[in-house]
């Protein structure tokens, strides 16, 4: 199937006389008739549920749509975002290990591996993602054991040059990360360029509708687990009775050991309401994505010809320094998140957000809904503009997510708010 029927049918296929709509388990656990059946799921020798924190019939259909999304193997849910990166990292790191991520992550992301991450022993380099590989290849250790990046960086809107990276990474044997939220595997599937894990935050663009917080990982199935650097796949897990990951799960042992190991030990899992809520986005996600596409390249040629609009920053403007990797990784659209600096500073944003009747003011993106932030005056209104713009941030940057509403009155919301900035 094509992505759009995979965002239907994908997952959940309904016997005869079943439910049409994937079915809400509110269960947390399951009945067993003996012992034996439960020994074996213990023993990870049969596939099955018996508690909804490792595995619960309706967040294990989301996860095999995403997967098949994806193109992956498999995937795992978990309660947000921000647990699907730590669970990611966990999986595959342990103290003493390093990672190589690019620096125009997403905040949450960058402040996870930079300090606490630290604090469980792991050293991360963060590098300038438009290096050439000559410079990238410094950033390597022998103890690097990951490297990671974004497909549409939040909030810099940089493009990650995926299969560079990939390759780069497959060269010091270490597997690719991408975080793929923005760009969802509507408009790109990182795993087609060589990428070997995939994470989203599910509360972004799968859900669509600001309802329900989650995130989720997906295995590419494609890297080599036992080439040397991963003695917790190829040793024996004492907590399992000394199963070896990579011969009793092969090219899903990756993600079998997230599940059994970190879900097990951590519990950031995603509950079945929440499952359900994340499949009903998923189903009109391609139609979605290719609107809000649309209305923000529309909202960016607006402002990027506005007087009072200093730059704008979407990588689908041919002025955009990240255009040529766009169209390679995003030829279908760029998403709905843009960001312009208006002319006149602080004061200027803040007027502007004030201005605002269509458009919401929310410390959030990827909503139906379109929503603004003035960072200056919000999420970071604690620093002078000297420090703004040492984060790069500069005082009147406005970060805008494009909803689905007409453009028409949009553009006219944004047009009279900028005529009060």
């Amino acid at each position: 199937m094509r992505i759009e029927s995979k965002c239907i049918h994908s997952g959940y296929e309904p016997k005869s006389g079943e439910p049409c709509a994937l079915p809400i388990v509110q269960s947390t656990t399951f009945r067993y008739t003996s012992a034996a059946d439960v020994a074996a799921l213990f023993d990870l020798t049969k596939a099955g549920f018996f508690y909804s924190r490792l595995a619960n019939p309706t967040v294990d259909a989301m996860e095999k749509k995403i997967a098949d999304l994806e193109g992956g193997v498999a995937a795992l849910a978990t309660s947000s975002g921000q647990a699907a990166l730590f669970t990611a990292i966990a999986t595959i790191c342990r103290a003493g290990d390093h990672i190589v991520a690019s620096s125009t992550i997403y905040g949450g992301s960058f402040n996870l591996m930079a300090a606490n991450l630290r604090r469980f022993g792991m050293e991360v380099t963060f590098v300038d993602q438009t290096l050439p590989d000559e410079e990238l290849e410094k950033a390597f250790r022998p103890n690097t054991r990951l490297v990671m990046g974004e497909t549409l960086a939040n909030p810099a809107l940089t493009v990650f040059d995926i299969e560079r990276f990939a390759n780069l990474a497959h060269r010091h044997n270490v597997p690719l990360l991408v975080d793929n939220t923005f760009a969802t595997p509507a408009l790109c599937r990182p795993i087609d360029y060589g990428c070997d894990i995939v994470m989203h935050s599910t509360t972004k663009y799968m859900d669509g509708h600001a309802i329900q917080l989650g995130g989720v990982i997906v295995d590419s199935g494609r890297f080599n687990w036992a080439n040397g650097l991963y003695p917790e796949f190829t040793e024996p897990d004492p907590t399992y009775h000394g199963t070896v990951y990579t011969e009793a799960f092969g090219n899903l042992a990756y993600i079998v050991k997230a599940r059994v190991q970190i879900m097990r030990d951590f519990g950031c899992c995603q509950s079945a309401q929440g499952a359900f809520y994340t499949d009903l986005g998923l189903q009109t996600l391609p139609l979605r994505m290719e609107r809000y596409s649309a209305n923000a390249l529309a909202m960016a040629r607006f402002l990027e010809s506005h007087p009072k609009v200093e730059r704008v920053n979407y990588p689908g403007l041919p002025s955009s320094p990240e255009h040529a990797l766009a169209q390679k990784y995003l030829p279908n659209g760029c998403s709905g998140v843009t960001s312009f600096v208006l002319k006149g500073g602080r004061e200027a944003g803040a007027r502007f957000i004030d201005s605002v009747k269509l458009a919401t003011l929310e410390v959030h993106v990827a909503d139906i809904r379109t929503c603004t932030l003035h960072p200056a005056s919000s999420t970071h209104r604690q620093m002078t503009d000297e420090q703004l713009a040492e984060c790069g941030i500069e005082p009147g940057l406005i970060r805008l997510s494009v909803g689905l509403e007409n453009i028409d009155d949009l553009i006219e919301d944004i047009a009279q708010a900028l005529e009060n900035a």
